[in-house]
């Protein structure tokens, strides 16, 4: 009898040696990953926030590696990874910023912000010609974005160009000041200053605290998106001439923001109106 208790408490202990050894195998293995997950994933974030424009790829790395250290963590949580790449899950640019994709030339449009011989533009105009035999081909204004010049360059429809994606955010206008609009950031309430160059023939639109979509690369204004409908107030107008015709009639106004827009025949001076933001026309009475 006593000899088989000894047995069985022998054979437990070396059950319990054989466990124990199993999980530290098994710990030394995932923290061996999670270690290894940690280093590759900091090695490729910093190389990319070098300079992103050379290692288009790599966001990809980053998400495989982030992915493998939450699985490693998740499944063993007393190894935790505290590594430079846990902080790029945080940051709107962690993924957008750095993945860049290829289209057509004939995809190309106003707006669009491309790499092209090493340099960031964005697409100002585009214009799609044919060139008899020669084929089509997309004739395009960049804007470069660190200098701010322009150049005009020709793309063949079937080129292969870059495209850099951007962050867009919402922004409440304040104020004009000298060459620069002043937008403020409603939840932080933090101010950035755009060049008024950016908002176009819709800058005499801006109104007290009117939301505007701003485009932004690596902090820097790309462009501006003003609401497509704004009231506006009118001005200046010619009271209309008793008996004219039952034919719609159109006239000249001039708007409290200074422009003049054509309107029916019908609105006074002093009325509210509904004005379309892309073209300037009459939507309605507001």
């Amino acid at each position: 009898m006593v000899g088989q208790k000894k047995k069985k408490k022998q054979k437990g202990k070396s059950e319990n040696a054989r466990s124990s050894e199993k999980q530290s195998r098994q710990s030394s293995v995932f923290g061996g990953a999670a270690a290894a997950a940690g280093t590759a994933s900091a090695t490729s974030a910093a190389a990319v926030s070098r300079n992103p424009l050379k290692h288009p790829g790599h966001d990809w790395l980053i998400v495989r590696t982030l992915a493998s250290i939450c699985w490693t963590t998740q499944s063993h949580s007393s190894y935790k990874v505290h590594t430079g790449a846990g902080a790029l899950l945080a940051s709107p640019w962690s993924i957008t910023q750095l993945r860049h994709a290829r289209f057509s030339g004939a995809d190309v449009r106003p707006g669009n912000v491309i790499e092209r011989k090493g340099k960031i533009y964005q697409v100002v105009k585009a214009q799609h010609t044919t060139q008899g035999r020669g084929g089509a081909i997309i004739q395009v204004e960049l804007r470069d974005v660190d200098s701010g010049s322009k150049v005009n360059e020709r793309f063949r429809t079937d080129e292969s160009i870059e495209k850099v994606y951007v962050e867009e955010k919402s922004f409440s206008y304040l104020y004009n000041e000298d060459d620069i609009v002043v937008l403020m950031e409603p939840e932080t309430y933090a101010q950035i200053n755009v060049p008024k160059h950016l908002f176009g023939e819709s800058l005499p639109y801006l109104q007290d605290d009117m939301k505007v979509k701003l485009q932004l690369y690596d902090e820097k204004p790309m462009s501006v998106s003003i609401p497509p409908k704004v009231t506006c107030t009118v001005a200046e107008a010619q009271v209309p001439i008793k008996g004219s015709t039952a034919t719609p009639q159109y006239k000249k106004v001039k708007l409290d923001n200074g422009l003049t827009v054509q309107v029916p025949s019908y609105v006074l001076a002093g009325e509210k109106i509904i004005i379309n933001t892309a073209d300037n026309s009459f939507i309605s009475r507001a």
